[in-house]
């Protein structure tokens, strides 16, 4: 089973905005740890996969080990971490989208440059 985890301000801001069914984001979310390769992927950065999952008019992005996720079997996906980042309604789906891969070049080339 994958280890699910979300972002503090992910967090506040989908009890801030959904209230109650925020109950239902939250087991829809939880529920990728038994089914690690649920939702869509929308690319790779380095060998980590943006993947989103959708509710209503909104998206949940996630970011995960794209290697592990394809490589690996069903039980051996212990280890891997499945981390919730960001949402977006369908409006600034795309600027979201380029947020995340823009953070997550910034980690790689920080990561790239502390080896040399």
């Amino acid at each position: 089973m994958a280890k699910v985890t979300i972002a503090e301000t992910l967090k506040d801001e989908i009890l801030k905005k959904f209230k109650e069914e925020s109950k239902i984001i939250f087991r829809q979310m939880q529920s990728l740890g038994d089914n690690p390769h649920k939702g869509k992927s929308l690319g790779h950065v380095g060998g980590i996969v943006i993947k989103e999952l959708r509710y209503k008019n909104f998206r949940f992005y996630f970011i995960t080990d794209g290697y592990k996720l394809k490589i690996m079997s069903q039980e051996k996906l212990v280890d891997l971490l499945i981390r919730f980042v960001r949402m977006s309604d369908k409006k600034s789906q795309q600027q979201t989208i380029e947020e995340i891969r823009k953070v997550l070049i910034n980690v790689r080339n920080a990561n790239i440059d502390e080896h040399f």
